[in-house]
């Protein structure tokens, strides 16, 4: 049950309506180090599946994938874990969850998941984008050589669905409808680009066929080529961005959404914010790409810091999660089951699995962006559970800029105890960024949700 804890503070009636910027930031997400992005469009919302580098990892440590989503492709709301090893229990390894793929069809999502040491490629299935997502069939379904990373799938216009995979070879098979087996010979591509090393990325657009890829390592750039079949042959068109000694890998996804054409990949910023020595902890990038009249694509330079401008705004008369965030410092996202205690302060019956940000200290802060406020605002609703207590300061626009109002956490040393705080703001009118800075001395608090009330 949550409680509300109603601090009073003064209104002042100032109305706060300064430029919207609309701009992103580079990487885009920052609370966890994802990489190998694997973006799929459903019901008009990108859900972007990541493979994870553990914070502990000194070289690849990664266990499970996890899930985000973006309807506007600048604030992404965390899902947390959507698959891991453990989902194939055929798999005697706890460390490999490597570049996977997720794609509809008939109704349900097939993620592609490729194994370490020469397991092989395995498939899950989900009625939902979210999950759960099982093992369908118990077994791999590629188990072909050491070069069995990183499935992509296609699905052609005619029906017929196609596994690509490698490194250094590029591989190809037709799946069957199921999409859970193949028929046919295992194709070891002859046309594969020289330069050609991991990665693939397979897609169709306007007639063209696309083969995308991390290009010869290292520093690995994203290299294409095009063909007029989805079996090749394939011609080497150029590079969609070239190598850098700022990151020594790279994976694309590639999409079209809402009219705009994307590329995401991942640099190594966030890992060298605060880290001499290179680690494989990854974070994913965007930017938008454009086609030329031919259909080739134009070169980008490397991924820029301010990446791509919103598409929408966000509703804040909505509860809106605190995982979902544009760019953030400082900052983790965890999850924990939530039970129904009894009176003893026994563990009942198991409620939900609550994701939430954490690991916040003093002027860590989130941002979000483009935040619509076409009724005005009369107070802020927060969820909390608090540890050390201490503020959040609400800043428009920049993270110094007009303060909206203050939450005060009173409370301390309730852990797993979750509070509704509503707290009295100015008035606010026009699409803005906010600023949830926090205040405080350390492990302040873990925060679940936010919402604007009007009257």
């Amino acid at each position: 049950m949550r409680n509300k804890v109603f601090i009073i503070a003064s209104i002042f009636m100032v109305a706060i309506n300064l430029p919207f910027a609309g701009k992103a930031q580079n990487p885009i997400i920052q609370t966890k180090y994802t990489a190998d992005p694997a973006p799929l469009v459903f019901n008009d919302t990108v859900f972007l599946y990541t493979s994870h580098d553990e914070d502990d990892g000194l070289g690849f440590k990664m266990q499970n994938w996890l899930l985000y989503t973006s309807t506007d492709m600048v604030n992404w709301t965390d899902h947390g874990v959507v698959a891991s090893l453990k989902d194939f229990k055929w798999v005697p390894y706890d460390n490999g969850a490597w570049a996977p793929q997720c794609i509809r069809r008939n109704n349900k999502f097939y993620m592609y998941c490729p194994m370490p040491n020469g397991v092989g490629i395995g498939v899950l299935v989900s009625d939902t984008p979210y999950g759960p997502f099982k093992d369908p069939i118990g077994k791999p379904l590629i188990k072909n050589s050491a070069h069995d990373i990183d499935p992509t799938v296609l699905i052609d216009d005619d029906g017929q669905a196609y596994l690509y995979w490698g490194n250094p070879n590029l591989y190809y098979v037709r799946l069957n409808e199921d999409m859970v087996s193949y028929s046919g010979e295992i194709v070891n591509e002859p046309t594969k680009p020289a330069n050609y090393q991991e990665g693939p990325w397979v897609w169709k657009r306007n007639g063209h066929y696309y083969l995308a890829y991390a290009s010869t390592c290292c520093p690995e750039g994203i290299g294409y080529a095009m063909s007029n079949s989805p079996t090749g042959p394939w011609e080497y068109k150029g590079m969609i961005m070239e190598g850098d000694e700022r990151s020594s890998g790279n994976h694309p996804g590639i999409i079209d959404y809402k009219g705009r054409s994307y590329v995401f990949g991942f640099n190594y910023a966030i890992l060298k914010q605060s880290m001499s020595k290179h680690y494989e902890r990854r974070s994913i990038c965007l930017e938008n790409i454009t086609y030329n009249a031919d259909g080739t694509i134009q070169k980008l330079p490397f991924w820029s810091t301010t990446g791509i401008k919103q598409l929408g705004t966000l509703n804040p008369y909505n509860r809106i999660e605190a995982e979902t965030i544009a760019y953030s410092e400082g900052l983790k996202t965890e999850s924990a089951t939530e039970w129904e205690r009894n009176v003893a302060w026994d563990k009942g019956k198991k409620i939900a699995d609550r994701l939430f940000v954490t690991s916040i200290n003093n002027g860590d802060y989130l941002k979000v962006q483009g935040v619509n406020f076409s009724k005005g605002a009369t107070s802020v609703d927060v969820s909390i559970a608090s540890l050390k207590g201490g503020k959040i300061e609400i800043h428009t626009d920049k993270i110094d800029g007009p303060v909206l109002g203050i939450i005060d956490v009173t409370t301390s040393a309730e852990g797993d105890l979750w509070k509704t705080i509503t707290t009295p703001v100015k008035n606010i009118k026009g699409v803005h960024d906010l600023y949830f800075v926090f205040r405080g001395t350390n492990e302040l608090f873990n925060f679940d949700w936010w919402k604007f009330n009007f009257k």
